[in-house]
């Protein structure tokens, strides 16, 4: 009798056709790739997902209803690096294993970041606004148009995204300053041009203070009046990780006084953010719709390293980038 496949469940949204396709090309023999509709009704999702080894999930379509009705679910694998929305502790309490994919986008953030801090810069979106939209050519606008080359710039998070940032800057002939939490080794410092300094430091230093931690309860909100009271009034702020991180009415406080200049948000504090939103009548932000690591190349290689991962704990190894609840 022919050895059973182990059942995979991908639960995806409609919007997530593309990728389940990327995903069902990408399952080995072995594996029984199936996708489950995540807007269907957990009871219905929970009878599809019945027998499931493990859940490969986006952060807002987990359940731990579902994880309750499936309890053959050893493993919740994300297709992104985010997991702030998943509750690890109760899925650890369940004896279920949860792991991100802190990886796969690192390099499309990394862009999306300079993309930012260029357009920032270069008042691109405004420049586009006037002559596209009002047809009105070289308008004169508030502040000067300036380059990435030879400024500091100062990231916050030296992980997977911040170091593929800092590579990118040895481009730009940057000076690159960084604070982690992490211990980062000296050779690494060397091979990106970076050294360390402290978080206050960075934010008094930097012409750019471009962010890039995981959103817990130490990073909520770590950039707010006080922090964005140190930045330099010629500065801008970048933020591709996760809304909260900013404070959002304090940076729409510093934004209209002058305390810095201008923002690059591919992130805000609530997603779909409001169509009123205030950041959107300011001239000096750009906003993306979260929209950094959602490129071809990064979904090969999220559906790869999800792949890789589940078969690494179908064989009995222990699977890589495995998240632990807060303290």
């Amino acid at each position: 009798m022919a050895e059973q496949r182990a059942k995979v469940v991908f639960q995806a949204i409609p919007a997530y056709k593309s990728r389940a396709e990327t995903m069902a090309r990408a399952a080995p023999p072995e594996i029984n790739f199936v996708v489950v509709d995540a807007t269907l009704p957990e009871d219905e999702q929970i009878r599809q997902c019945a027998g499931a080894a493990a859940l490969i999930i986006t952060p807002n379509t987990f359940s731990l209803n579902i994880l309750r009705g499936c309890p053959s679910v050893k493993l919740v694998q994300t297709i992104s690096a985010g997991y702030d929305r998943i509750d690890v502790k109760a899925a650890g309490e369940m004896g279920v294993l949860v792991a991100n994919n802190g990886g796969a986008n690192a390099i499309s953030v990394a862009e999306h970041a300079l993309t930012l801090m260029m357009s920032v810069g270069r008042h691109t979106m405004t420049h586009w606004h006037n002559t596209v939209k009002e047809g009105k050519w070289r308008v004169s606008i508030d502040g000067p148009i300036t380059e990435l080359t030879g400024k500091t710039v100062g990231i916050v998070g030296l992980g997977h995204i911040g170091k593929q940032v800092a590579k990118r800057l040895t481009a730009f002939d940057t000076e690159t300053i960084y604070n982690d939490i992490a211990s980062i080794p000296p050779e690494t410092e060397r091979e990106l041009k970076v050294r360390p300094v402290d978080f206050d430091q960075l934010l008094r230093d930097s012409d750019i203070v471009s962010v890039h931690v995981p959103l817990n309860r130490q990073t909520r909100g770590m950039i707010s009046t006080r922090e964005l009271g140190l930045m330099k009034p010629t500065a801008y702020l970048i933020n591709t990780c996760r809304g909260p991180v900013v404070d959002e009415a304090a940076l729409y406080e510093a934004l209209t006084t002058g305390v810095i200049t201008a923002a690059g948000l591919d992130v805000l504090e609530e997603e779909p953010t409001p169509v009123d939103n205030p950041l959107f009548g300011l001239d000096n932000v750009v906003v993306t719709p979260h929209m950094a690591g959602n490129t071809a190349e990064s979904e090969v290689r999220a559906t790869a390293f999800a792949m890789e991962n589940i078969q690494r704990m179908l064989s009995g190894q222990e699977p890589e980038s495995l998240v632990t609840p807060e303290d």
